[in-house]
């Protein structure tokens, strides 16, 4: 199943961004956040406060929305790419 996919790339890396998860999973951006929102509702991922990298707003809204594996306040690693 996709979800279980998706549940194992986020334990994985413990956060990243709807686009990378897109990428990485070959799946819509809106797809993937319907299943977010899911894992979300039940305790599993939570998403992080909005990034913003300056206000010219041409950066694509997708690698800005982050998700987390775990609640909110739980203790996870930064990886990065």
């Amino acid at each position: 199943m996709l979800i279980n996919k998706l549940r194992d790339v986020l334990r994985e890396h413990q956060r990243a961004s709807v686009q990378d998860l897109s990428l990485k999973l070959g799946m819509a951006p809106d797809a993937l956040r319907a299943m977010l929102e899911t894992l979300e509702r039940k305790g599993r991922v939570h998403k992080l406060p909005a990034q913003t990298c300056g206000d010219c707003c041409k950066c694509d809204h997708d690698a800005l929305e982050v998700y987390a594996w775990g609640a909110p306040g739980e203790s996870t690693v930064s990886l990065h790419r």
